[in-house]
């Protein structure tokens, strides 16, 4: 039986902490012994927010571990030393060591990541990434397999991430298996940037750009070009880009993009309309140009995201 320790942390994040805990703890083989032992690892009395642990194994419990997991902490606090030491001491070993949203701080902390590609919730990913430069930050997807070092994004990608540990470990019979106990799809179609409503880039209030972004925001749906939205507000077409590079970061047409994606996504999620005539409603050119550039954007097509999001009666 293999052993997996969970590794508690003050600040940890309850919900991360408890899905290793159920989703290997519930994981049988096909003759109906259990696959996994679990530990619950850490040091002394752990606070979790809304209540305390003590975990049943100090640290020395991920010494004979086949795997470990760094759940989320709330505020990222520094790392405690010996907590480093002993997951660099797993790494020499050859134990597979993976972290489920903000968990890849403490695993970042460890240097253990430095030249590999990792991910977290899309929400702190640009904290990630300014925290430890050396490690490329992926804030798409929902979990990045490097081998020893596994990374997932946030909440609910924690589970996606420990289905993808069970199907390495046993295949993907015994990983389905688990999945349906878990009331979860062993894949889930696209990335975490489904999840994220891309926000427009904001001015200052009072921009001179103010005014023609509430008429792009408006009028998303029209044939509009570069000299059209120039005129609009009253600028060359190269003051116009150099206007938005200084405010906005990005280009009118980029822009304008944008906000007709965030259009199409409220559609999807809030009308039974075909996808065909949302293409339309929102300014694209075709379903084909539609779904292309919505793919792009959010990570999965149209009819999984209004699939996976649309309001229920």
């Amino acid at each position: 039986m293999e052993i997996v320790a969970v590794l508690a942390l003050d600040q940890v994040v309850p919900f991360d902490l408890a899905t290793p805990i159920e989703v290997f703890s519930r994981t049988r083989l096909p003759d109906g012994r259990p696959a996994y032992d679990v530990r619950i690892c850490g040091e002394g009395e752990v606070d979790a927010g809304t209540f305390t642990l003590r975990p049943p194994w100090d640290l020395t419990g991920l010494d004979g571990a086949h795997t470990i997991i760094v759940p989320g902490r709330s505020a990222n606090p520094p790392v405690p030393p010996a907590v480093l030491t002993a997951l660099r001491a797993a790494a020499e070993r050859g134990t597979r060591i993976a972290s489920i949203c903000s968990g890849a701080f403490v695993l970042a902390a460890t240097g253990l990541l430095d030249g590999l590609r990792a991910t977290t919730h899309w929400a702190a990913a640009a904290e990630l990434a300014r925290r430890h430069p050396a490690v490329e930050v992926d804030p798409n997807v929902l979990y990045v397999d490097n081998g020893q070092f596994l990374t997932s994004a946030g909440a609910a990608a924690g589970l996606d991430l420990c289905l993808h540990l069970i199907r390495r470990d046993h295949g993907s019979a015994v990983a389905a298996d688990a999945a349906r106990l878990s009331v979860m799809p062993l894949e889930r179609e696209g990335g975490q940037a489904q999840f994220i409503v891309p926000d427009l880039p904001p001015v200052p209030r009072g921009s001179e750009l103010e005014p023609v972004l509430a008429w792009l925001e408006e009028n998303c749906a029209a044939e509009l070009t570069l000299p059209d939205i120039a005129a609009r507000a009253g600028m060359s077409t190269r003051t116009l880009n150099r206007r938005f590079r200084e405010q906005t970061g990005t280009t009118p047409l980029q822009w304008l993009l944008r906000a007709r994606v965030r259009r199409a996504q409220y559609l999807l999620e809030e009308t039974g309309e075909p996808v065909d005539r949302i293409a339309a409603r929102t300014g694209f050119g075709s379903p084909a140009a539609f779904r292309d550039r919505f793919k792009r954007v959010v990570g999965t097509s149209p009819q999984a995201y209004r699939a996976g999001f649309r309001g229920r009666e």
